[in-house]
Formats: C-alpha cells, structure tokens, sequence
C-alpha cells in the first residue's frame, strides 16, 4: 500500500486507526478545504484506492506504524474491528495467536497450519513461529478479513494480514531510532539508503531491542524473568534493468535469545495436579503464587537429556537425577525473497516471487510453572518453506481487468521433541523421545476477473485450483510412516454498484479452505498415520464505502455471514500411554458466525484527527461432537474461543506548531468484550473486558522527533495464551504490563 501524494495530511484511512497528520495548505487548496488522502492498497493483488475495493479491508501507512511505537504487528491490532491479535508464548520468536471474526489458530507446532495468512513483501508465512513480525522497517500493513482463497491460498480461511517493508529510494538518506522505556528496555535501530549507479539502489538495515530485567518476578529463584534481546540486519537491493523490467533481492537475517517464556500455574480441584499434589491456585482468577506477573518455575531436566540421537524408547531414571537446567529459548529466522517485475506492455505485467523462509528454535520448558516440577519438554525444532509465485496483471483501462497466475509451495518441518514425566509412577522419571519430519508440497492455479458491465456495475469472478501432498515420519518411541494428498477449487463471486463518487455498495462470495495434515503429538501409530482433513468456510458479506462532508470524512461498513464446514479442532485427550495425555486433531465441528463492522474517520479540524471502529460478533457451533477413546463428548454448547461479541476502537491525534517545529499529541483507546482463550471454555481462562489506553506526546523540528509514550495506561493483565491440559492442570500467560518509553528518531538525507 502506499499513498499517491506527497501531501502532509495522511489519511489514516481505514478507519480503524487514528493517527495524527499535518495539515498543509496546499493539501486544504484542494476543493477549496480539508480532505482526506485516498489510500492505496493491494488487497486483490493490484494497485487500487480503498474506497473502490469490495472487500474488508483496513490499512496503515508508514507514518501511522511509526506514531504506534509498535514493538511488532500484534500492537497494531487495534487497526481493524473483530481481530484478536495475541502470543502463544509456548515458545520463542513471536508465535502468532492470531484470530479474525473469530478464526484462527493458537498453538506452537508446525504440523497446525495457520487459518489467517501473514504475507510479508509477497512471502507467506507458513507457520505461526516468526509469524508475528517486528514494526521495524514497515511501509504498511493491510488486514483483509474474511476468507481470501482465491489470491492468497489456502490457509487464509479468516483473512490475511499483509505487510510491505520500505524499498531503496536510491537516495543518500536514512533513518536512526533509540528508544529506552521500563524494565531496562533499550532499543536502536537504523537505515541506509544509497545509490551505487544511476538504476542500482540499495538499502541497509539494523535493529536491537533488549528487554533486561523482563516484565516477571520468578518468587522461586528471586530474581526477574522474561528478559528477551532481539537483533536483526537486512539488505535489500533494486535494479531498474530498463524502463519496463526491475529485479529486487531482500535479505533479512533475526536472532532472539531469550529467557523461557513464563507461565503462570492456575491449577483447580477438578484437575490432577491440584487433587493429587496439592497445587492448588487460590481462585479462578488468581494463579498459585497469587499475582499474574510472579511465576515460581524452576526447570530441571534428566541426567539422560544430553543422549543424542534419541533413543528409540522411554528412559527411565530416578527423580535424584534431576539437575537444574538453564532457562533460555532461542529463534533464528533466515528471508530470502526476490521479485522480478517486468511490464511486457502498456497494459500487460508480469510479477515473480520467490521467497524462502527457515528458522531454528530451541526452548526447555517446565509447563507446570511449580515446584515440584511434573512435565517438562525440550523441543529444538527446524523450519523451512520456499515459495514460488508467477503473475500476470492485465488492465487496458477498460471493462476488464484481470489477475491469474500458478504457484508452488514446499516446507519441511523437524522437531526432537523430549517429555519428562514425574507424575505417572511415583519415584520414576519417564524420559519420552519423540522425533516428527513432515513435509508439504502444494501447488496452485488461480484467476480473479473484474467486468465493468456499465460504468456503475461491476461484476467480479474468481477461483483457485489447489493441490496439496503432506507426508509425516514418527521415530523415537513411536515409528511410524504416512502421507495424503488433497485437491480444492475455491471460487469468488462480487459484485459493486457505484452510487457516485462518494458511495460504493459491494456484495461477494467467497470460499477459503485450510489444509489438512497429521497430528504432530501422537501416542499411537492409530493417532500418528490417520490424517485429518480439511476445513472448508463459506463466506457471504455485503456491505458500503462513503466519503462525505467535502471528503473529510469517511464511513466504510459490512455484514457477514460465515459457514465454517468441518471445522478442526485441537483436542486434549486422556491417554493411556506414557504421557497421561495428547492433543489429536479432529473435523469435529461444523460453526455459523455471523457479523458487523464498522469503520470511520473525520478530519475534524486542521490539526485534528479521529478514529474508530466497531465489530460485532455471533459467533457458535452448531455441532462438535467427537469420540474420546471412552465415549462420544458433545461440546456443542461451547463459546468459540478468542471470539469476543464486541471488539472496538477510538484513537485521536492532535497537533500544533510549537516555535519552529511541530507538535502532536496522539491518544487511543481499545476495547475488548469476553472471551475465553482456549477452546473448553475454562473459567480460569476466562478474560473479562478489557479497556486499554495509549498515549503519546511527541515534537519535531527538523529531522528530529522526541517522544514520550506509554502503553497498556489502565494496567490491564488479561491472559494472551492458556491452556487445560487434559484435566490435568492449566497455565496461563498475561498480557504485558503497563509500559512507558523515550524515544528520539532522526531522519537524514534527501
């Protein structure tokens, strides 16, 4: 997405955001007063203004991103109504609990593919480790909500985030960032632009961002916990070869070296730990050691830990061989991406992508966050997928326009995952190996047509043709072999109807489906060869976009309705094996939701800007029944997790001239309704409402801007991960806490 002008008043167009905006007179010249900018986006893979989009889409641009003071995309989630942007914190380097009209997918392991897309420069995310990126470098963020099968795949049944980092100017400038802010968090970061010929630009990037002390007491060992020291670099190259062909390469290379992730223990005494050990948390809402930022966790791990490879089944040793174990986490994440664009004529482009994409990841975890220590993991982990994307844009500027293209997709996933188990046999430590390789292989053909049949109505036709292989290895101590493959068309029907100039009515169809795979965590060969299938959701929707008042003001809304069709869940079960549990996944459930969203913005006066935005959600199964191992559990009456009735959102900015610089004053408020964040409805995984309040005050005189900011003002501690573990015990981690930080950035050069 990028803005067509220059001008100094930014349009914060979406309407879900609020965000502040100079206005100068040249922009107020225009129809002889104050108007909001048009934005451009690239929701449908093409360059078009927001207004004219049938589809629900929010927006950000570069200048709203950097007024955030985001650490990653999960704090610009108040940018759109009925999305929930959370972190698993089962692990490290940012896994994404990301969650739109109430779809989405919470969990760590790979072999769970993600039900809401992030796009990256044309690059999908394929997992929901790395998944939630740092605000370092971004030229803007889009949210498309509802199903996008047909331009973006599979794996997009909620919607798709996408993201466009800046592109070398080819100009000798840059940018350099410090910030400081509570429990001794530093930052910097820095770009370099530059040219090296006249058609050669590059760009430089770098970052860190050291979180010391950590937002958590950890009572047991008296010391802070949670401290996280993230560091990156980039590069990014753009060659104009000729007037019609350009080829960019970019680089970016992340490390995070962490403290574990802590976790809370919120035991109750219907489940095991709490009636057999005694861990018993003081309420529902209070965990054991009575305070949501305090944990009491100390990691240990067998003596016969360090036995690699793996052995071929269950070690068994004393609970005297238990040593104290570090506790740290480590993410290494690698991007690789090139495009080539090349406009064969004035009205015919031709786009390719390639993009790779690994990580590596290691993390020793003790899930019950207590003494003593019940279940502990060692997971390291490896990722990789690599990517290719070949398009063809077709528009003439007349009746129609066309996208349609292929792709092919391949990603390997290896995990060594080690249980340790001290609550099965009294006296006994289970030391359980398990090692999971699996591979997908997808490939894809798709088109989407728009035909100005008059020049009010346009009819809009789409489809995708896709194929997918999944192949999965179990050793260790459950061997086992299996593989599948499926094949989905998903089409997309839309229509528009062009009022005027200033109202658009839009109504659509659109199919998503998510891949099926195999379970990760297995206790049979049943559990590890039998496949699950995939989800299929239906979504029609209907809706307007209007501008009035001179262009000053904006209101775009919809209604939805949604028809999710074998719909996979993630479900803890009993076991009778070593562990005592699994978690198998099931098309256990068929779901309805329904909606309205609204979105609207004013440019009020010449300084002032407002923001907000409104979701409303039904959203409830109308079965999800499955067989345990001891019966059929009918979880039908269930509340959809992470899926909260009312979600919304005011910002403001307000700003001046102060001597010979500017000021600006920016302030935003969101809310969140009830929800619970794991799937059975646990009341001590209950969140209630949730009001948060940021606040910035901010000058520039020239190419300096100081801030001071604060983030989560009302001090809100609701839990963004949690999770019952199969009767046996429940964890929990909050949100961060209320924050504060001082920041100055400067901007140099052309």
């Amino acid at each position: 997405m990028k803005i067509r002008s220059n001008q100094n008043i930014l349009s914060a167009a979406v309407l879900a955001t609020v965000t502040v905006v100079p206005a100068a007179p040249d922009v107020m010249a225009q129809a002889g007063g104050l108007t909001l900018e048009e934005v451009v986006v690239s929701a449908r893979k093409r360059a078009e203004d927001l207004q004219d989009v049938g589809l629900s889409v929010s927006a950000l641009t570069e200048t709203e991103i950097n007024r955030t003071f985001a650490r990653d995309i999960r704090d610009l989630a108040f940018i759109s109504p009925n999305l929930i942007f959370d972190e698993t914190s089962q692990g490290p380097g940012g896994n994404a609990a990301l969650y739109i009209r109430g779809v989405g997918v919470a969990d760590i392991e790979k072999n769970f593919d993600p039900a809401v897309g992030v796009e990256i420069d044309g690059l999908f995310i394929g997992a929901n480790s790395g998944a939630i990126l740092r605000s370092i470098d971004l030229a803007s963020v889009e949210v498309l909500r509802g199903p996008q099968g047909t331009l973006f795949g599979r794996n997009t049944v909620g919607g798709t985030i996408r993201v466009e980092r800046t592109r070398p100017t080819g100009e000798l400038g840059g940018t350099v960032r410090i910030g400081y802010g509570e429990y001794d968090n530093y930052w910097y970061d820095g770009i370099l632009n530059f040219g090296v010929t006249d058609n050669l630009a590059v760009k430089l990037s770098a970052a860190r961002n050291n979180l010391r002390d950590g937002y958590y007491k950890n009572a047991a060992l008296d010391k802070d916990e949670g401290a996280i020291d993230y560091q990156s670099y980039g590069f990014n190259a753009l060659w104009n070869a000729t007037d019609d062909f350009e080829l960019e390469y970019t680089y970016n290379n992340e490390e995070t070296n962490q403290e574990t992730p802590p976790l809370l223990y919120i035991g109750q005494p219907d489940q095991l730990f709490c009636s057999g050990f005694g861990l018993c948390s003081p309420s529902v809402s209070v965990p054991l050691t009575g305070d949501r930022y305090t944990t009491s966790r100390i990691i240990y791990e067998p003596t016969t830990w360090s036995q690699y490879p793996l052995p071929d089944g269950i070690v068994v040793s004393s609970p005297d061989g238990l040593l104290e174990n570090r506790d740290d986490a480590t993410f290494d994440a690698e991007t690789h991406i090139i495009e080539a664009r090349w406009d064969i004529t004035e009205n015919l482009r031709m786009n390719y992508i390639f993009g790779s994409f690994e990580t590596e990841e290691t993390i020793v975890s003790n899930w019950t966050a207590a003494e003593p220590m019940l279940f502990g993991t060692d997971r390291p982990a490896e990722y990789e997928q690599q990517s290719h994307e070949l398009r063809f844009t077709y528009d003439a500027g007349g009746a129609l326009k066309l996208v349609a293209g292929i792709y092919d997709w391949h990603s390997e996933y290896d995990i060594r995952l080690r249980s340790w188990i001290t609550f099965v046999v009294p006296g006994v430590v289970l030391d359980i190996p398990q090692y999971t390789h699996q591979e997908t292989d997808s490939r894809a053909a798709f088109f989407e047509a728009d035909y100005a049949f008059t020049d009010k109505w346009t009819l809009t036709v789409g489809g995708r043709y896709t194929k997918d292989e999944k192949l999965s290895r179990q050793r260790g101590n459950l061997p086992a072999d299996a593989e599948t493959d499926w094949s989905e068309f998903n089409p997309k029907v839309g229509l528009r109807y062009r009022m005027d100039d200033d109202v658009m009515f839009y109504a659509t169809y659109s199919e998503g489906y998510r891949s099926g795979g195999f379970n990760g965590r297995v206790d049979t060969v049943e559990s590890a060869t039998i496949p699950y299938n995939p989800e299929f959701l239906e979504n029609y929707e209907v809706g307007f976009k209007s501008e009035f008042g001179g262009g000053r003001y904006r209101l775009n809304g919809s209604f939805f309705y949604m028809d999710y069709q074998d719909k996979q869940e993630e479900i803890g079960l009993k076991s009778e094996g070593a562990t005592g549990q699994r978690i198998s996944v099931f098309n256990a459930a068929t779901a309805t939701m329904k909606g309205i969203e609204l979105q609207g913005q004013a440019l009020v006066t010449e300084g002032l800007t407002l923001a907000a935005n409104l979701g409303y959600l039904d959203s409830e199964y109308d079965e999800f029944t499955f067989d345990s191992g001891f019966g059929i559990v009918d979880n039908s009456g269930l509340e959809f997790r992470r899926a909260p009735e009312l979600t919304g959102s005011i910002s403001g900015t307000y700003e001046w001239d102060m001597g010979s610089g500017q000021a600006w004053i920016r302030g935003a408020y969101r809310f969140i309704d009830d929800l619970y964040v794991e799937q059975t409805n646990r009341e001590e995984l209950k969140n209630g409402k949730q009001n948060y309040v940021d606040l910035s005050i901010n000058y520039q005189q020239g190419g300096a801007t100081f801030s001071l900011f604060g983030r989560n003002l009302t001090e809100e501690d609701a839990y963004t991960h949690g999770l019952n573990v199969s009767g046996l015990w429940s964890y929990a981690t909050p949100v961060a806490p209320r924050t504060w930080g001082v920041e100055i950035v400067y901007d140099f050069g052309d």
